[in-house]
């Protein structure tokens, strides 16, 4: 069986729609890989894709797409409400089908490698391929973010894995590693006041006590004019949706605010969704497996 992995980039682009034609351009172009999504946010200015092919293609496409992103974005200019390092910001590589988490980490490695050697980017790995422990986490790798690494980068602790100690002038630097799936899962309030969205997230991080599975920040749309509570669920399982998502809605009543409205960026693993319908429907004794459809459709 052909082994499958999913490869998420994320770059610091979401608002030129040339840029952004150009890096769909490039995920289409190698042979192995298909891409099955892609977002652009332009509040955050970020775009989020999601490729998924075999073991060749997919370090191909992560390569090409990081070179595209370095000669078209130039983090001197960028703006935005999503915390960013890099022109190319992430490159997380997640096991899809006959791959391992060991194995994905093996890739994220070798394309962290010539990322450097070619386009002399520093890397930091992170997530299961982290180095050391203090730097699986991506926010505290990112910390200081695109403005703040020159000086990170002198820090003892802080030399990148690949690289030297010095950001790259205009592509800054690139966190790459394998992870386990998760969903990125953003949800709206009727309130332009973001230091209340930073408050609800602050309750939900894990970081902060908590949820643990649960990464959260406080963001602002400016083209609403609504804030923004950002997460990204590293585990939906440990975490579900469905509950961040009552507990901001039990956080913002403090505040007399509602939710307006929620959004899923890229895919999401149909479980996770499942799971919501499951409780705000009160199924009992339901089974995923047996149950959808679908699932027996692919066997």
């Amino acid at each position: 069986m052909a082994k499958l992995i999913e490869c998420i980039p994320n770059f610091s682009e979401g608002q030129n729609q040339e840029t952004i034609d150009g890096l769909v351009k490039v995920a289409k172009s190698v042979p192995g890989v298909n891409l099955f999504d892609y977002s652009s946010d332009k509040s955050h200015n970020r775009s989020v894709f999601t490729l998924v092919g075999d073991e060749d293609g997919i370090q191909e496409v992560a390569f090409q797409l990081v070179k595209y992103a370095s000669e078209h974005i130039d983090m001197t200019k960028h703006h935005g409400e999503h915390p960013r390092m890099g022109a190319t910001d992430v490159v997380p590589f997640v096991p899809i089908k006959d791959v391992t988490v060991e194995e994905c980490v093996e890739i994220s490695k070798k394309v962290a490698k010539r990322i450097n050697d070619e386009l002399n980017i520093p890397i930091f790995l992170y997530e299961e391929s982290a180095s050391n422990p203090m730097r699986k986490n991506l926010a505290k790798v990112r910390k200081g973010q695109f403005e703040g690494m020159p000086e990170k980068l002198q820090e003892k602790d802080w030399a990148p894995d690949y690289g030297e100690r010095k950001i790259h002038p205009t592509a800054g630097v690139t966190a790459v590693g394998a992870r386990m799936p998760l969903v990125a899962f953003n949800v709206n309030l009727d309130t332009s006041d973001l230091s209340i969205a930073k408050k609800i997230a602050k309750v939900l991080r894990g970081s902060s006590g908590g949820y643990k599975y649960c990464k959260a920040i406080g963001v602002m749309l400016e083209d609403r004019n609504i804030a923004q509570v950002s997460m990204n669920m590293v585990n939906y399982e440990g975490t579900p949706l469905y509950r961040t998502f009552e507990t901001i809605k039990f956080e913002a009543k403090r505040y007399g605010v509602n939710i307006i409205g929620s959004e899923v960026i890229g895919l999401t693993p149909a479980k996770a969704l499942v799971d919501c319908a499951e409780y705000y429907l009160q199924i009992e004794d339901f089974d995923y497996q047996k149950q959808v459809l679908e699932n027996h459709l692919l066997g």
